[in-house]
């Protein structure tokens, strides 16, 4: 195809050998055009022949219009969110079938507030239960909140101490009694922040772990674990948080590289002059040794081997040299003391091998004891006094600096003592191979699907389970001690204290004395029980039990698949028989942009409501979500701005449209719009090629979105709509549609425009609603006649008909447009400026390219009345070059642009 193109006025060139640079026309089929005109007035071109319509949706006062507001205002979405909710929206609701779709939100603390990991879950699960809905499947998104022992208890003992009273000087009702106060008080500001971010639960269903029927469930599971033999009761080495006085799960601990101090001390060898030096980063707990071990190939220390060392500061106490391949020869100087009191590797070495355990710490924190002079000082004033003495003595050898992982409670901040601890336990190994079992047989199937190796790897090493916990809030271990019995062996496990004495009375005797056990249980006993015990569960009977379990969709971080999915999947097996959800979609982190983990250390902190408040909840749901699946995403300003500039364009999108609807009293032209179908292969075919083109994209896009979205692939989903609108329909489609509006005297061809433009518009707010929730709502009620909320409106059809031809011949039309907007841009001539055109190509191009001559003269600034097709002479290359001729009062230049694009 040869294109020559004349300037209507004098056009001057610095050179004529600017004229000859190879222009490459790259474009990707959806790239940004870089020559615009969708801010030029066209209404200066002819008077617009139609009304704007003034939408019902801003009647109720929940709505804002496009036609009346500049942007879409950030303060109605909290209007929106209650309309939707007062609505009964969120419920679910079995009028068109199909199988329920249930989710379980992961319930945040009660003592929360609002940060990006929640709002990351409330992004991705409410895009899932927003879609599902639209599906027509009864969809339920259950909410709650998480008693969150040791943090609860913390928070009203701080609140306690400014009012200069200890929980120890109270009793423990009157202290629950004023957790329940502060819960009822403040637990509901986690549950209103979630709200902010559109998250539409069934909020009529919202659960919280100590709610009286789910602490019946958690009592039910206790006492059927334990009938089963699966818990019991016994000394074992535990994470001990000296200052919360309680034992606390491995989640609750949190490591860190810290600078730190090796101590490298003297221990005789019994009977001999000789020593074995040890370097250890706690000297401490030497108190606690039982043994010494080298690494049995370690040539240095083989002589030793099954003699007795002498601890130090210890009266002369030996313990023997022992062999172990697990010791490292390399760390410090290849011999390890055995503190099994103290250490976790050291309790297992000493169980294995049948080594005594001793405990030399107190649970405040303050050696004990077995530590002879040392008794009664805290842990780390005693490292310093006995250095200080080893150094007297000449047992000191040296100190140097070390960096180690220590291990720091999550909620106090204070350093983890492992320490031997009378508690509860269940049994983990039997529950575990169910487990193993469920995803081998594929009943649940967990994306992303590396993670299955981690799981798998957790389950297959699995240790025993401390539930119980040294606090007064939670759930109270249903225990029932006999007074002056021997509590391992004499207890009652009962539902309440009524039946404990009932069943004490029938082996003690009527005059039997009974306490319950003060510990309450590890609050990931009772959310492992969270996906049925919020659906009625022990009473299987229950009507929401019998609708919605199990469940469909569990999604959370990563981080805790071993903490809290895992146990959940065991717990579901054994006291349902069954798995609790067929997925698991686990997500990653958010960091900053610099790929750092937010901490206010760092000061990179991002606020969900700050930024709802500058960009949106739009904006944010719909960053956050075009991760991938289990990867950590890095979030920056630079994206927040970005979407909300989407939000913009479509807001701006909605007004184009409404604007150039019918007036609401033209009931021809409405008509006109209703009769245009695009549900069947003629009824598009028919169409002009721009329609048709933008038809068949978005019937194509509607069929890629709904599989990506049952894939779980949201972020395929986000970036093939932003594409599609954004090239497509609003640089593309709007732009060639202004030929019909404001240029076209045929009152099909506006009709056809206008119908196009509704059909395609309100069908990109349905496949984009789960992401934008709150633009797309407001959008979708300012369009004409709608009958439903789109929260509730049909997913659009799939399988509707497309023509590949009609693309590929609006992608030449395209290449043709770009390369006259290039030729202008690279000539600087001024936007305004209309110039002619000679276009010479095949038969078949011009009979197409010619019937859109009037939105490529709109959409490539030509001069309507100049432009010219001729067919191309025999033989001549048409599909590879572009001829443009341009010429002024004193210069005719030939410029050759390369197309690779055009007439393929």
């Amino acid at each position: 195809m040869i294109l020559q193109m004349t300037l209507s006025s004098p056009f001057l060139l610095s050179s004529c050998s600017s004229a000859h640079r190879l222009n490459p026309l790259l474009f990707s089929k959806r790239r940004h055009c870089p020559f615009k005109f969708s801010h030029f007035p066209f209404h200066l071109l002819t008077k617009p022949r139609f009304f704007t319509v003034a939408a019902a949706a801003t009647e109720n006062g929940v709505f804002t219009s496009p036609e009346n507001a500049k942007s879409f205002d950030f303060s109605s979405e909290e209007r929106i969110y209650n309309w939707w909710e007062s609505q009964g929206f969120f419920k679910p609701t079995f009028d068109r079938g199909g199988d329920p779709f249930v989710v379980s939100m992961p319930p945040p603390n009660v003592t929360g507030s609002l940060h990006m990991g929640h709002a990351m879950f409330v992004a991705l699960e409410d895009i899932m239960v927003r879609y599902n809905r639209m599906k027509g499947r009864p969809t339920l998104w259950l909410p709650g909140t998480d008693h969150a022992g040791i943090a609860t208890q913390l928070v009203v003992e701080k609140m306690l101490a400014s009012e200069g009273i200890k929980r120890t000087d109270m009793s423990r009702d009157e202290f629950t009694k004023r957790v329940w106060e502060w819960k009822e008080k403040y637990g509901g500001t986690i549950t209103n922040q979630i709200k902010r971010l559109g998250a539409s639960c069934d909020w009529t269903r919202e659960r919280f772990t100590l709610d009286e029927q789910l602490s019946q469930a958690v009592i039910e599971a206790f006492i059927k674990l334990h009938e089963k033999g699966l818990i019991y009761q016994g000394s074992y080495l535990v994470n001990w948080s000296p200052n919360l006085q309680t034992a606390v799960s491995d989640l609750e601990v949190e490591y860190s590289e810290e600078p730190g101090t090796l101590y490298h001390i003297k221990y005789r060898v019994a009977g001999q002059s000789d020593f074995l030096t040890v370097a250890t980063t706690r000297p401490e707990t030497l108190f606690g040794d039982v043994a010494i071990a080298v690494n049995p190939k370690d040539d240095r220390y083989s002589k030793f081997i099954g003699k007795m060392a002498i601890v130090p500061m210890t009266y002369g106490r030996h313990v023997p040299i022992i062999a172990d391949r697990h010791v490292d020869k390399d760390f410090g100087t290849g011999v390890l003391k055995i503190s099994p009191g103290h250490d976790h590797n050291d309790y297992y070495l000493a169980r294995k091998l049948g080594l005594p355990i001793l405990n030399v710490m107190n649970k405040d924190g303050t050696l004990n004891e077995v530590a002879g002079l040392y008794c009664g000082l805290d842990r780390f004033e005693a490292r310093k006094k006995l250095w200080s003495e080893l150094e007297e003595t000449g047992l000191a050898v040296r100190k140097e600096p070390h960096t180690s992982r220590v291990p720091r409670s999550q909620r106090g901040g204070e350093i983890i003592e492992p320490l031997v601890s009378k508690q509860w336990f269940v049994t983990m190994e039997s529950l575990a191979e169910k487990a193993l079992l469920a995803v081998e047989k594929g009943e649940l199937t967990i994306m992303p699907e590396r993670f299955e190796k981690i799981y798998n790897h957790w389950l297959s090493n699995i240790k025993d389970w401390c539930i119980s916990r040294q606090l007064w809030w939670g759930h109270r271990i249903p225990v029932w001690y006999i007074v002056g019995k021997n509590c391992e062996e004499d207890y009652i496990v009962a539902r309440n204290a009524d039946e404990a004495l009932e069943k004490a009375r029938e082996k003690y005797g009527k005059n039997v004395e009974i306490y319950q056990d003060p510990d309450v249980l590890d609050t990931w006993f009772s959310s492992a029980l969270w996906p049925f015990s919020t659906l009625g569960w022990p009473d299987v009977a229950a009507e929401d039990f019998k609708k919605f379990y199990p469940t469909t969709m569990l999604e959370t971080g990563h981080d805790i698949l071993f903490f809290w999915v895992a146990r959940m999947v065991m717990m579901g097996i054994e006291f349902t028989g069954t798995v609790p959800f067929s997925y698991v979609y686990l997500h990653g982190l958010i960091r900053d942009s610099q790929g750092r983990k937010m901490s206010k250390t760092l000061g990179n902190v991002i606020d969900p409501l700050d930024t709802i408040k500058e960009f949106g909840t739009d904006a944010l749901r719909f960053t956050i979500s075009l991760g991938t699946a289990g990867q950590d995403l890095n979030l920056s300003t630079e994206r927040l701005t970005a979407n909300k500039s989407f939000t913009n364009k479509l807001w701006n999108a909605g007004k184009f449209v409404l604007q150039n609807m019918p007036s609401k009293t033209d009931e021809s032209a409405w008509e006109a719009i209703k009769n245009c179908k695009f549900d069947k292969e003629e009824s598009v075919l028919v169409l002009p090629l721009p329609e048709c083109w933008v038809v068949s994209e978005l019937h194509v896009l509607i069929d890629m979105v709904t599989a990506s979205y049952d894939k779980f692939f949201f972020g395929d989903v986000g970036r093939e709509i932003y594409d599609f609108f954004w090239s497509d329909f609003a640089d593309w489609y709007i732009e060639a549609s202004k030929a019909r509006l404001y240029q076209s005297e045929a009152d099909s061809a506006s009709s056809e425009a206008q119908a196009v433009l509704l059909y395609v518009f309100e069908n990109v707010l349905k496949l984009l609603h789960p992401f934008m929730p709150f633009v797309t709502e407001a959008l979708w009620q300012a369009l004409p006649d709608r009958k439903e909320a789109l929260i509730v409106s049909p997913w659009p059809q799939t399988s509707l008909p497309r023509f590949p031809n009609s693309i590929k011949k609006f992608e030449n039309f395209q290449a043709l447009t770009r390369a006259i907007r290039n030729a202008r841009a690279e000539y600087s001539v001024e936007p305004a400026k209309r110039i002619s055109a000679s276009i010479v190509a095949s038969e078949e191009v011009i009979q197409y390219i010619s019937k859109e001559k009037e939105v490529l003269a709109l959409l490539s600034r030509l001069d309507l009345q100049n432009i010219h097709f001729t067919d191309s002479p025999p033989g001549m290359p048409t599909i590879q070059y572009i001829w443009l001729l341009a010429r002024d009062w004193k210069l005719t230049f030939l410029l050759q642009i390369w197309s690779i694009y055009l007439l393929k």
